[in-house]
């Protein structure tokens, strides 16, 4: 797998993964023009919208209508360092959801490949290399 990312301008980056471009942007108050979600925040919605693929899976496979459904992700940060300390992901079902499946929807989300690899996160490796340019 491949991804190129690139720089159009501004405090814009996008990555470019076959037919598909992510744009990414800073916000104003970061010297950007806001154009697009910034790097951080689209890595924070892959984990939301990843557990939302399995919970959506789950539905599906036993013709439950998604109605309703939505999965609230809460950010809580370390207030000494910064960094997060902790993601919430809450499960909104409809009044008349079968409680039955509301335990399997939270174990559907624990699925997410995205929360895996920040269990176990991968290694890094940063090189440089000297090319034409195009």
């Amino acid at each position: 797998m491949e991804i190129t990312i690139d720089f159009p301008g501004g405090k814009r980056v996008d990555a470019h993964y076959g037919p598909y471009v992510i744009p990414t942007d800073q916000s104003p108050m970061g010297g950007g023009e806001g154009s697009a979600p910034e790097p951080f925040t689209l890595f924070l919605s892959s984990i939301g919208t990843c557990a939302g693929i399995y919970v959506l899976g789950f539905c599906q496979q036993r013709d439950i209508p998604t109605d309703g459904i939505r999965i609230i992700q809460r950010i809580h940060p370390n207030p000494m360092s910064g960094m997060i300390a902790k993601i919430d992901l809450e499960i909104q079902v409809p009044l008349d959801f079968p409680e039955k499946y509301r335990p399997s929807l939270i174990r559907s989300a624990e699925l997410c490949t995205v929360k895996k690899h920040l269990e176990n996160p991968p290694e890094f490796e940063i090189t440089t290399r000297a090319v034409e340019t195009v």
